[in-house]
């Protein structure tokens, strides 16, 4: 399988999904190595390296994309499997960044407070053991912790011909900030537009569930991935599929209903997969699911909801594809 190479300038890169001119256009079957810029594009490199100082705002999240799918049409499924990620510079950063997190009040949730102090980690990489060094900055602490390579963002053009930024969780994917999105995964989006538009960044070396202070370890990344497209069959939610679990990802505000959102889309799944009644499949999954969440930093919160597969019957989703890729992805390694 021929890999085609992608590493964009500056210029080339995507802040939203939708409203952007396709970078390229693949056909289905195409393997993709392509390079993405850490969510700061860059900006901070040392602890001196402020956000409040050194991040636009304008030019955060950068999108490698988007790319046109030949034949993606509108209710159709693009699948996307993740081959290998990895870490594109020797260190990643993450921030404190005032009024953004978890922990803070933001412009959604106001407070009378002052800001957190604006502080920035560099961790630095060492690719012989697989490590990143977290540094504390207020107090005398180094931990190397292992690296887990994810994307913050995969998704595709949103329908109706809006235009939304990279930061926004939705339907369409975007910025879920999973570490669900990791090398053996197989990510099921539905098609809006023609040819799908789908991109990808946002690269993480290592994140916790939550993305609790806003950032995970933030770096550049270099991708390969396979692109498939199902005629049909479209997910309202983006769905994901790995050798151990079946998993659907729901986005919104507060992050009960996100939580709600992935329940309904695994109940809907479990319907395909199964043929189970839809309260059958609510009380089996009442039973099983574990549910992580992505993050509950952005425009959107996102919770994956999880069943192992090891717990269920065998069952395929989309004609077995997922099996298909990674015994294509074998030949990639």
């Amino acid at each position: 399988m021929d890999v085609v190479e992608v590493v964009p300038t500056f210029e080339q890169y995507a802040f939203t999904f939708g409203g952007v001119a396709p970078l390229g256009r693949v056909r289905p079957g195409t393997a993709l190595r392509v390079w993405s810029d850490d969510a700061f594009c860059g900006a901070l490199q040392k602890t001196t390296d402020l956000s409040s100082e050194k991040v636009d705002l304008r030019f955060v999240n950068p999108q490698t994309g988007p790319f046109y799918v030949e034949g993606a049409e509108p209710g159709d499924t693009l699948a996307l499997h993740f081959v290998a990620m990895t870490p594109a510079r020797d260190w990643g950063a993450s921030a404190a960044i005032p009024f953004f997190g978890g922990l803070t009040g933001t412009d959604r949730v106001a407070t009378l407070q002052d800001p957190l102090p604006d502080t920035t980690w560099i961790y630095e990489l060492d690719r012989a053991r697989n490590t990143v060094t977290f540094v504390a900055q207020h107090t005398d602490l180094q931990i190397d912790l292992p690296v887990s390579p994810m994307l913050g963002t995969v998704g595709v053009a949103p329908p109706g011909g809006e235009v939304r930024s990279s930061l926004v969780p939705e339907r369409f994917g975007g910025n879920m900030d999973t570490p669900q999105m990791r090398p053996g995964a197989t990510c099921f989006l539905g098609v809006n537009v023609e040819g799908a538009l789908f991109s990808v960044g946002d690269g993480h070396y290592r994140q916790g569930e939550g993305e609790a202070c806003g950032t995970a370890v933030e770096g550049a990344m270099t991708t390969t991935l396979i692109v498939e497209l199902i005629k049909g069959g479209a997910p309202l939610w983006p769905r994901i599929e790995d050798d151990t679990h079946w998993m659907t990802v729901g986005s919104s505000r507060p992050l009960e209903d996100a939580w709600r959102i992935g329940q309904v889309e695994l109940v809907r799944w479990f319907g395909e997969l199964y043929g189970l009644h839809p309260m059958d499949a609510y009380q089996l999954l009442s039973q099983i699911t574990e549910v992580p969440i992505a993050n509950v930093v952005d425009a959107n919160y996102s919770a994956v909801v999880k069943a192992r597969k090891s717990l269920l019957p065998p069952a395929t989703a989309f004609g077995g594809l997922h099996d298909d890729l990674r015994r294509r992805a074998a030949t990639l390694l």
